[in-house]
């Protein structure tokens, strides 16, 4: 019996089938990314958590621009929140979306600059 090599994170898949349910939280996903600036908010994290101060400079956003944008990503469950002292810091919920901001945000460069294709 030949031995299969385990799949990366990134490639790995759920065996289960997406159903409408699936595809209208995926969308609305996409549509939370849309924004760019929620987008580099997002991709800030995915690099590790941060605070408000942080993100602001990170994305060049207005403070309340930011802290508005952090609050829909809340509520929408893609980042969460843990009080520290008086600071909040922000993280992402999960690596699902780590990868997915990381591989667009990377796809984008592609585009941008013209770098061939590759997997």
């Amino acid at each position: 019996m030949p031995v299969s090599e385990p799949s990366s994170p990134a490639t790995r898949s759920h065996s289960h089938p997406s159903g409408a349910a699936q595809f209208a939280t995926a969308a609305n996903v996409f549509s939370l990314l849309s924004d760019p600036t929620r987008l580099h908010l997002v991709w800030s994290l995915a690099r590790g958590e941060a605070d408000v101060n942080t993100l602001t400079e990170a994305s060049g956003a207005a403070r309340p621009a930011v802290s508005q944008h952090l609050a829909k990503l809340r509520l929408a469950g893609l980042v969460q929140v843990r009080k520290e002292g008086r600071r909040s810091v922000y993280s992402l919920h999960d690596g699902h979306l780590r990868r997915l901001v990381t591989e667009a945000v990377n796809h984008a460069d592609h585009m941008v600059t013209g770098a061939p294709p590759h997997d």
